[in-house]
């Protein structure tokens, strides 16, 4: 689930918002905390880490912009809520996430939570981390990836190969399922590099050399997997990569 903290001077304001998010969106997120001041909610963001604040600009003693300076380390996104349309250009840039105007609607803040959702989804996909299956050679066996959903263990060795589409690649793996993330191709072959299994064939793919069937060389170069799938071999990666299979055939 998702922590989320409520930072409004206003009960009303306040309860509005628990409101929406309770009856809307009570399947992802869920409020940890809701705090009439920035001193309860500096002590609130210490004790529940929050994935999103919801915070009110305009408050006694010490407003919204004033709390966020006096946090180290902000590990959370802002949406920042208030009745005045002129903070927007404060607002952005305090690097908040959205700006919501209140009284406020559920369209808007539907579309805030989206907003933050994606960011979400791009963060975490980035963050492919190799995972250290310690063998006798410290060779990495096994690399998770972090998707919409959560994060999903693989083996390397059971990647067929990898397809680059602009700033997202899939990957298919040999018991037919395939992962969509958002990260380049040139990003995961540099996670997959450690072992020695993968080489790039093409602007668009990045194969596991273990499933090469057959090169077929009618017309241009192509590799055939073993599950049938035929990728093309560009002329600038033919050299490199007729070397590479090479070198995994004699090994």
């Amino acid at each position: 689930m998702i922590k989320i903290i409520i930072v409004d001077d206003s009960s009303t304001s306040r309860i509005t918002l628990e409101k929406l998010l309770t009856k809307n969106f009570s399947d992802k997120y869920i409020i940890v905390a809701s705090c009439e001041d920035s001193a309860s909610a500096k002590k609130a963001i210490k004790a529940h880490k929050p994935d999103l604040v919801f915070l009110d600009i305009e408050m006694p003693n010490k407003n919204g912009f004033a709390l966020l300076k006096e946090i180290k380390s902000i590990n959370f996104e802002v949406i920042f809520t208030t009745s005045h349309a002129n903070y927007a250009i404060k607002a952005i840039k305090a690097d908040a996430l959205d700006y919501l105007i209140k009284p406020i609607h559920l369209k808007d803040l539907t579309v805030a939570l989206r907003r933050f959702e994606n960011k979400k989804i791009i963060q975490d996909s980035s963050e492919i981390k190799a995972i250290d299956a310690k063998s006798n050679n410290d060779l990495i066996k096994k690399i998770s990836f972090s998707t919409d959903t959560g994060y999903e263990f693989i083996n390397v060795n059971s990647i067929l190969y990898c397809e680059a589409n602009s700033n997202y690649c899939r990957i298919f793996c040999v018991d037919g399922r395939d992962i969509l993330l958002a990260k380049t191709l040139k990003s995961i072959h540099e996670q997959l590099i450690p072992t020695n299994l993968f080489h790039r064939i093409h602007k668009s793919y990045l194969v596991n050399l273990n499933y090469i069937l057959r090169l077929n060389k009618a017309g241009s170069l192509e590799v055939e997997l073993q599950n049938g799938v035929k990728l093309p071999v560009s002329f600038r990666q033919k050299d490199n990569f007729l070397n590479a299979f090479k070198d995994n055939i004699e090994n």
